[in-house]
């Protein structure tokens, strides 16, 4: 096991959060970023001391448009993350971002979590102000039932005017306090963290704030109380508008940072107290021999500063030596308050809703001053700066970072450097401390003692992380000493988020009840919008030559490289192997071994079993004390899956082939058909397999049967002496299925045998029947050209059904089968028809044969045995599951046909037709159909009409065959040569046969004014998608057209027409879901004729008026609008449509002077002429 960078978060629209923070990169594309391919080299094969020896060359700096393309510009940003994962706050200037976590189905259809925007805008308040430091600290549950959790999450913000300001997850201001007058520089948290030996000194929690010149520490405490008044009052503000509650006040230490040039960053280290020879020491330092020395060290709060002169300062401020400060926090809510008390108190905290403004004057808060803390020693080094600083988990290391590119690691305690990094420049630092597991150490016969644990307590180990942007590499070490342990290439542009604190409001008893879900790193990657965290483990931190772990580990190392290499001769490989893995001490080192093996595709199956089965003796040999049962136990499991394996791989690869004829007597006799039902059946699946052969996908199949023992491993587990299959896909059922069953339904291997060697493994008969029905439904190609596997299948089917099914013996006949309602649930599901209406024709056949041989047991016992096996030939036994398998034969059987049909394509010339109409129509199920609702077959029917374009005289000509055949009339001119049939309709080939047989199939939902209604609202679907293609709703007018009941057609109620009524075949009277579109159009309100007529007028006077350009017309005014649309004055309207029609005329034949419109001047009555040349000279002026 070796360091591992896992993703566990991904942004859902990270590009959102970049457009607000940064409006101008809005429209801008990036064209100067060039990602580094991880694959291109490999960081684990550099010597741990590799980065030490020399400082690599530094790349030139990048230019500005690349500073603010999309992939740097979170560099930009000033990023908090909560430890429990909750909240992270994304801010820059006056703009923030708060994203909340929440769970999504990926593109895999797994669960993740995502970051998404929970809230956004703008934080200042004073003028020209923008965060300088943003905390999310999650505050603890006061609740009984979650304690220790995690209630609400607390955002604290750091601002340029010295303001501190306190938020909640929804940008709701809690309270604002200022400090300093000076820019808040840094905010840092310290909580509750139970001490690991009784000697350490138990910490208080607290909030440190930076200034330039200044600390401030906030009690947690006080803090915590404040904080939850503080959300109750604006929960109660939000309710009532009108109550004002003062919360308890806050405690805060200021001190006055003295000596030292400047600050960028701190460390609150906490309470310290001095051995007694540090203490004396301190004093002489201090006030020389004749200091005089207290009984006891005093306690002292330390902090650590980084800047420059000196270089690092540590700062000790003795506890009781002043008085904290108390700030009186009081909230004004959204009620105007101007007391005088209000604007006097110093340090009071003005909230108020963000849709009102205070009335009065704004005055700033009194600030008190700092007390005066001089720096005792520090790092001098008056060219080196530094830059940040961070601080272990146990508080006795921390990383500091200069403008040198230098890394240095203190110790806390003394105040001296003690490892130094170089070649580092901007680089983001973070701790990992890791406890390690008691059960993963070695085994050892012992004698227990009373005293504690015989292991020992656990360990602690911490590794400094180092993410170097300029590189794009995350490095982990060991401390303080140890070496690299890991790296990882991860761009240039990242974010390492380092919390260094968890939960406030917890104490040595609430903190021990739960434990949340943390990370203590997180690297954040806006390249590719993930959050990621590293997995360090324990045993990395021992050194080489006193560890055990990192023995096994060089051995698992050398395991894996023995694994790859490429070697004739396979003996010695073996004989090496097993002497890796026996040589290796821990349990668990050993298992991830024995793993590592058997998923190796270069190992041969003789192999794997000798190892496996040397490991097992080997265990077995051993004392039972030293002896791992976990180990022991899947070394067991692992065994018999082998000896399956080899089992099946054996009886597959006998040579076995049966010569029994099969003739077609023995299929009927067989499926318990009589000979008409036979061809009938052969018929279907003939016309079904040369349809469906035209689109079939066929994958290769040279290996069927064949299946790598690598595999067989990773698809099966053994546990209980059950094997079950893991959570595989259908492809990987198939394959599985094809090795257990595939050689026994070609008829190549003995199904007696096989079945008993996979009963005796443990495979329960419902997991063997979804295997074989998986591969029966999968192969149907195979099957329909060899309908021998059908005698194949039954037998199968019959010895699985022979095995010790639950409650099977006393099954009763008025009951349904859970074995049988199995197999009849796979056939309603299955997309493969043909299959899927043997396999229930060979799953009827073997349940009737039970039945009979059970009802054959019954009378056995009152009737002699002649004449109980004459009464069971010649009729089969009546059971509640033997209708089911009539309805569900009668199903496959239509679905069979549909799909038939829907895989028929028109034989004529390939004409241009739309891209819509190229698109694959979905493959039919039972299930698909019995969803679908009553419309889901005319549906599918359309949907396959509007691919081919079939016209919609051919569905007529196909249905008045339909209509002859059932009636004793001559078929004459309904036949395809007849002269109804145009050229195109000639080419159709088994096109209208096929739609011949499903009108007989299905007289209710293939009706044909229902089939057209369908046909005519899938071309208007279609019509909608691309209006640019008037064929279609050309085609869906005709379909229209077609439809002969006026209710279905227009909705228009005529007493000499009955309303149609939408029934389905009995089949199908369980089918479910929407609405077809015929019965939308029956419940659609009657139309009034009359109304229709009004509305034709009114769209012929808007064509005129359109046509003739006509500006001082207004047709709404001639018409009635309070109710029906009715012309009031029809004489006023003749004469305005008389003149305009004059003027019209007029212009046309006396303006244009052409020679028709003169000609037809004189063939004209004289006083029409004359009103014409009124006409004319009206419009004129």
């Amino acid at each position: 096991m070796a360091c591992s960078i896992v993703q566990f978060c991904t942004f859902q629209d990270l590009q959102a959060a970049r457009d607000f923070l940064f409006p101008r990169l809005r429209e801008e594309t990036p064209s100067c970023t060039v990602r580094r391919d991880p694959s291109k080299s490999n960081w684990e094969d550099d010597g741990w001391g590799a980065w030490e020896e020399t400082e690599p060359q530094e790349p030139e700096e990048e230019g500005n448009t690349c500073k603010t393309q999309k992939t740097s510009w979170l560099q930009d940003c000033i990023l908090s993350l909560s430890p429990t994962n909750d909240l992270m706050v994304i801010a820059r200037e006056q703009k923030a971002v708060f994203l909340v976590p929440k769970w999504k189905h990926s593109d895999k259809g797994k669960e993740e979590m995502q970051f998404a925007v929970g809230w956004s805008g703008s934080l200042s308040v004073e003028e020209g102000e923008c965060v300088t430091s943003t905390l999310c600290i999650p505050l603890a549950s006061q609740k009984r039932s979650s304690t220790g959790r995690p209630d609400w999450t607390c955002i604290v913000v750091g601002f340029t005017s010295g303001y501190v300001r306190f938020y909640t997850e929804s940008g709701v201001l809690l309270l604002s306090q200022l400090l300093n007058e000076d820019p808040v520089l840094q905010l840092k948290c310290r909580t509750y963290e139970i001490p690991r030996h009784p000697g350490v000194t138990e910490q208080n929690e607290e909030l440190s704030i930076l200034y330039p010149a200044a600390i401030v520490t906030i009690d947690g405490f006080s803090l915590f109380q404040s904080l939850r008044a503080c959300r109750n009052q604006v929960a109660k503000a939000a309710a009532s508008g009108n109550e004002n509650i003062q919360p308890p006040p806050l405690a805060y230490k200021k001190w006055g940072l003295q000596d030292i040039d400047t600050i960028i960053d701190h460390a609150s280290i906490g309470i310290m107290t001095l051995s007694p020879f540090d203490q004396m020491k301190t004093a002489s330092n201090i006030g020389g021999y004749n200091a005089a020395i207290k009984n006891s060290p005093p306690a002292m709060s330390q902090y650590i500063t980084v800047g420059s002169n000196p270089f690092t300062g540590f700062f000790y401020a003795l506890e009781g030596s002043t008085q904290p400060l108390l700030s009186h926090v009081a909230l004004a809510v959204a009620s105007k308050l101007t007391s005088a008390l209000f604007n006097a108190a110093s340090g009071w905290l003005g909230w108020k809703s963000k849709h009102e403004e205070e009335a009065v004057q704004k005055q700033k808060p009194k600030v008190e001053p700092a007390t005066p803390l001089a720096v005792r020693f520090g790092l001098p080094d008056s060219r080196r700066h530094g830059e940040s600083i961070c601080l272990s988990p146990c508080n006795t290391l921390a990383a500091v970072t200069d403008d040198f590119g230098r890394i240095i690691l203190l110790d806390v305690a003394r105040g001296i450097a003690i490892r130094m990094w170089k070649g580092y420049r901007d680089a983001q630092t973070g701790w990992i401390q890791i406890v390690e597991d008691l059960h993963e150490r070695v085994p050892e016969k012992v004698d227990f003692s009373p005293f504690g644990s015989p292991q020992g307590p656990s360990r602690v180990a911490q590794f400094l992380v180092i993410y170097a942007p300029r590189r794009g590499i995350l490095e982990v070490w060991s401390t303080q000493q140890g070496p690299r342990v890991g790296a990882f290439n991860v761009g240039k542009h990242c974010r390492l988020l380092y919390p260094g604190y968890k939960i406030m409001g917890l104490n040595n008893v609430t903190s021990q009840n739960w434990q949340p879900q943390t990370y203590q790193i997180c690297l954040v990657d806006p390249v590719s919008g993930s959050v990621k965290t590293v997995n360090v483990p324990f045993h990395l931190a021992l050194s080489d030559k006193k560890s055990e772990r990192a023995k096994d580990m060089h051995l698992v190392k050398k395991l894996g490289a023995l694994l790859k290499a490429k070697s004739p001769n396979l003996d010695l490989i073996e004989t090496e192997i097993k002497e890796l893995i026996l040589d290796i001490k821990y349990p668990a080192t050993k298992k991830q071994a024995l793993e590592s093996i058997l998923a190796s595709s270069r190992l041969p199956f003789s192999c794997l079993r000798n190892i496996a089965q040397t490991l097992m003796d080997t265990l077995k040999n051993q004392e039972l004390e030293c002896v791992d049962e976990g180990l022991l136990q899947f070394c067991a499991n692992k065994l018999k899956l082998l000896h399956l394996y080899e089992s099946v791989s054996q009886l597959n690869s006998i040579d076995f082939h049966s010569d029994t004829p099969f003739s077609d007597n023995d299929l009927a006799v067989l499926l318990r058909l009589d000979e008409k039902e036979l061809l009938k059946l052969q018929a279907l699946l003939e016309k079904y397999k040369q349809e469906n052969g035209r689109t079939a996908v066929r994958f290769s199949d040279d290996k069927d049967g064949v299946l790598p023992v690598k595999t067989f491993l990773e698809y099966l587990e053994y546990e209980k002496d059950v094997i079950s299959i893991k959570k595989i896909s259908e492809e990987d059922c198939v394959a599985l299925g094809s090795f257990f069953f595939w050689k026994c339904l070609c008829g190549e291997s003995s199904t007696e045998d096989m079945c008993h060697t996979l009963e005796s493994a443990g495979l329960s008969p419902q997991l063997l029947l979804s295997l074989l029905l998986s591969v029966w439904l999968a192969k149907e190609k195979d099957i329909l050209d060899n309908l021998r596997s059908v005698c194949c299948l039954h037998t199968t089917l019959y010895l699985l059904s022979k095995m010790k099914v639950a409650g099977e013996e006393a099954w009763d006949s008025q009951s349904v089968s859970p074995w049988w309602q199995q197999m009849r649930t796979a056939c309603i599901q299955s997309e493969n028809n043909g299959a899927a209406l043997l396999s229930a024709h060979v799953g009827h056949a073997v349940a009737a044969q039970l039945s009979n041989n059970l009802t054959e047991k019954k009378f056995s016992q009152t009737v002699s045995g002649t004449d109980s096996e004459a009464l069971t030939d010649s009729w089969e036994a009546l059971s509640l599951d033997t209708e089911y398998w009539k309805l569900l034969l009668k199903q496959l059987e239509d679905c069979l046909l549909l799909q038939t049909l829907l895989h028929s394509k028109v034989n004529g010339p390939a004409s241009k037709a739309s891209s819509l109409q190229a698109e694959p129509l979905p493959k039919l199920s039972v299930k698909k159909l019995l969803e679908g609702g009553k419309g889901g077959i005319a549906d599918s029917v359309a949907k396959w009409i509007f691919k081919q374009d079939v016209s919609p005289e051919v569905l007529k000509l196909a249905n008045k065959e339909r209509d002859a055949e059932n009636s004793d009339e001559p078929k004459e001119g309904i036949n395809r040569g007849s002269s109804e049939v145009s050229e195109v309709e000639k080419d159709l080939g088994a096109i209208p046969d096929l739609l011949h047989l499903a009108y007989k199939q299905f007289p209710c939902s293939l009706e044909l004014d229902v089939l057209h209604a369908h046909c005519c609202w899938e071309y208007v679907v279609q019509w909608n998608k691309d209006p640019e293609e008037a064929l279609f709703f050309v085609r869906s007018i005709a379909h229209l057209e077609h439809i002969l009941n006026a209710h279905v057609q227009n909705d228009v109620s005529r007493d000499e027409m009955q309303v149609p009524a939408v029934d389905a075949e009995d089949a199908w009277l369980a089918v479910e879901g929407p609405v077809s579109i015929v019965e939308l159009a029956l419940e659609q309100r009657h139309i009034h004729y009359p109304l229709v007529e009004h509305h034709s007028a009114l769209c012929a006077l808007l064509y005129a008026i359109m046509r003739f350009s006509l500006k001082a017309v207004k047709p709404l005014s001639l018409f009635d609008s309070k109710a029906i649309l009715q012309v009031q004055d029809k004489e006023v309207l003749a004469s305005q449509l008389l003149v305009l029609i004059g003027q019209r005329l007029a212009h046309a034949v006396l303006r244009t002077q052409t020679r028709e419109g003169l000609e037809l001047l004189a063939r004209l009555p004289p006083t029409l002429c004359t009103w014409l040349k009124a006409m004319c000279c009206e419009q004129s002026t």
